[in-house]
Formats: C-alpha cells, structure tokens, sequence
C-alpha cells in the first residue's frame, strides 16, 4: 500500500452524524472486483448518483470545488454499520487518504490503517470548525502530517492527534501485516529449519511422491 506520510489537498465536509459503510458503499457491490476502473464511483453511490444514474448536484463531491477531494472531514460515527473492508476500498479508489471525524466506526477505523487511509480523531469543536472553514472556503485545503500527527487547517491553525505508534509506523513505511511478517521471511526459515532439526518427532513426514 502507499506511504502515508504528509498530504496537503483539498477537503471536503460531510456535516450527517452517523453515516454508515451501506452508505459509504451500498451491499449490492460487495461482490464487485477492487481493482476494476469503476470501483470510485460506487463510493457514496446512492446519495451521489439518481436512478437513472446522473450526478446529484446536492451532494458535496458533485460540487466543482470538491470533486478530486482527498481528505474527507466528516461528523460523528462516521463508517458506523456493518464490517465491510469494502467502504475503506471505495474511498481509496477515489483517492481519499485521511478521513477526519470527532468518532469513527470501530472495525471501519481499524480497516483504514490495514489499506493505506489515516483515520484521525479530533475533538468536535475542532472538526466542526474545519468543516465550516471548508463550506465557507470551497476548495480549501488542509495539511495532514503524519510524522509530526498535526492538521493544519485553512486558517492556518495547527490541530494535534494521537496515533498507536505501531499504526504509524506501518502507514510511514506503506506495510501492512502481510509485508511486515515476509520482512521476517529469512527468520522463519530459519526457525522452521531448526524446528525440523531439533523436535523431528514433532514434524509430519512428507507425503510420497
């Protein structure tokens, strides 16, 4: 997965409490292949497109000034519902790198760092600023720093978070669990080779050709 170390773009405010992963992805494109082009637009499907699939203008990442966003600054529980690895898929195909929330859904908060999103907790007060700085400014951007977990608002105010160290660590080197346990491949191979050595008895023997 990408590194995650800083990002300066454009954000966009998503001011509903409580928006669940069916509506950040609806369960109809579960089944859908990650890594097909169109996986972007089932992001928000239901709110950003009508029936017979025009854009909605209402809805923010219609609106000329947002669209390209990569930063989402959203309200309380945001990726509540369901367990679905999918919502954090949708939001990086389109490009999103850090969602900003007072709350975020548990297993959607743990899900983004295992794909390469930063999920930040601020304070309310504090994201509900930002994210009247960004209806007030269309198109502004903010700073996400990783390295030293400071936002930087539009205003130019500096916001500190908090972070597991072990996450950061992972989204600053682009790992994931998989990387990080074949950076130890050598290491394992070794232990098994030993293992095989020192406890045979405890070793299946090989089938038969």
């Amino acid at each position: 997965m990408p590194p995650f170390t800083r990002v300066t773009a454009v954000a966009a405010p998503i001011d509903l409490p409580n928006v669940d992963t069916d509506r950040v992805i609806p369960a109809r494109f579960l089944r859908k292949d990650k890594n097909v082009p169109e996986y972007s637009s089932f992001l928000f499907h239901d709110v950003r497109f009508a029936a017979d699939g025009t854009e909605r203008p209402e809805f923010v990442l219609n609106q000329p000034p947002y669209r390209g966003a990569q930063i989402v600054v959203a309200a309380e529980n945001f990726g509540c519902g369901s367990s679905r690895e999918a919502a954090v898929w949708a939001l990086a195909a389109y490009g999103v790198r850090a969602v900003l929330a007072p709350s975020l859904g548990d297993i959607f908060h743990q899900n983004c760092f295992k794909n390469g999103l930063l999920p930040v907790i601020l304070p309310g007060d504090v994201t509900a600023g930002l994210r009247r700085q960004l209806h007030e400014r269309p198109g502004a951007t903010l700073t996400v720093d990783l390295e030293t977990q400071t936002v930087t608002a539009p205003d130019g105010a500096r916001h500190r978070f908090d972070v597991d160290a072990f996450r950061k660590e992972m989204l600053l080197t682009g790992r994931d669990e998989i990387a990080l346990t074949l950076g130890f491949e050598s290491q394992i191979r070794e232990f098994e080779a030993r293992h095989a050595r020192e406890m045979a008895w405890a070793v299946p023997p090989r089938p038969s050709a």
